[in-house]
C-alpha cells in the first residue's frame, strides 16, 4: 500500500478485515515496523475496529529491523545530547517528510471508504508524521493520537491548525524525555489548543516511552470518537 508494508489487525476477522473504523499508528525512528502492533490487544476500541501499522520506508540496518520515516543526523543529535542542549526542531522541515506523508496518504486511500471513521496517530517520529498528515489531508478524521512527538515546521503547521478545529487529540509526553523536550511538547499542546483542537494532554513522569496512563487516554479518545 503506497509502497509500504502494512500490518493489519482487528476488524471482523482479527486480520484487519471488514469495514469498521480504522486506526492507523505510525512507529518511531529506529523501531521495527511491528513495534506498535501489540498495542491493538491492549486498547479498548469498538469490536469491529481495524488497526493498520505501516512500516516506514527506510531501513537503517541490513535486516530492516530498524526503520525510519526520514533520516536524521545522528552525530549531530548525539552531540547535542552529550552537551545537554535542548533539541528544538520547531523550524525544521525534514527532507523526506513530504514523501512519507504521500505514502501514508496512499495507505489511507487503500483502506478507507467515504464515511469511515479514522483515528491517525504515532509515536515519536511517527507522531510528527501523523500530525503532518492530519494537517494536510482533506480526509475527515475522528481523532489524532500524538505520543511523545514534537513541533516541526511551525511556519507551515501553525497556519494549518485552525482547519482542524474541534478535532479530538490525545497528546502524551514524558516530563523526563531526554530526546524530545517536554517544554516543546507543551508548546505544541498550546498551539493546537489555541487553534481550536480539543486536546487531552497526558503528561507522565517518565522518558521517551508509552506509559500505562497513556493507554487509558487513548481508550477515552476511542470511546468518544469511534461509533
Amino acid at each position: 500500500m503506497g509502497g509500504l508494508t502494512v500490518h493489519l489487525s482487528g476488524g471482523d476477522d482479527r486480520q484487519g478485515g471488514g469495514d469498521g473504523p480504522l486506526v492507523v499508528l505510525l512507529h518511531g525512528f529506529g523501531a521495527p515496523g511491528t513495534d506498535l502492533v501489540p498495542l491493538w490487544r491492549e486498547l479498548r476500541a469498538p469490536p469491529n475496529t481495524r488497526f493498520a501499522f505501516p512500516e516506514a520506508p527506510l531501513a537503517l540496518d541490513a535486516h530492516g529491523d530498524s526503520r525510519a520515516w526520514w533520516m536524521i543526523d545522528l552525530a549531530k543529535f548525539e552531540s547535542a545530547l552529550m552537551r545537554g542542549e535542548l533539541r528544538d526542531l520547531t523550524r525544521d522541515v525534514p527532507q523526506g517528510l513530504a514523501e512519507a506523508r504521500a505514502q501514508v496518504g496512499a495507505v489511507l486511500d487503500a483502506l478507507v471508504e467515504d464515511g469511515t471513521p479514522i483515528v491517525l496517530g504515532g509515536f515519536s517520529q511517527g507522531a510528527m508524521l501523523a500530525l503532518d498528515v492530519a494537517l494536510r489531508t482533506e480526509r475527515p478524521l475522528a481523532g489524532l493520537v500524538l505520543l511523545s512527538g514534537t513541533l516541526l515546521a511551525e511556519d507551515e503547521w501553525i497556519p494549518l491548525m485552525p482547519e482542524r478545529k474541534g478535532l479530538a487529540v490525545l497528546q502524551s509526553h514524558g516530563r523526563l524525555d531526554p530526546l524530545l523536550p517536554f517544554s516543546i511538547a507543551e508548546r505544541l499542546r498550546d498551539e493546537l489548543t489555541a487553534a481550536g483542537l480539543s486536546v487531552n494532554f497526558v503528561p507522565f513522569n517518565g522518558g521517551h516511552e508509552i506509559a500505562g496512563s497513556v493507554i487509558d487516554g487513548i481508550d477515552a479518545l476511542f470511546a468518544a470518537a469511534l461509533p
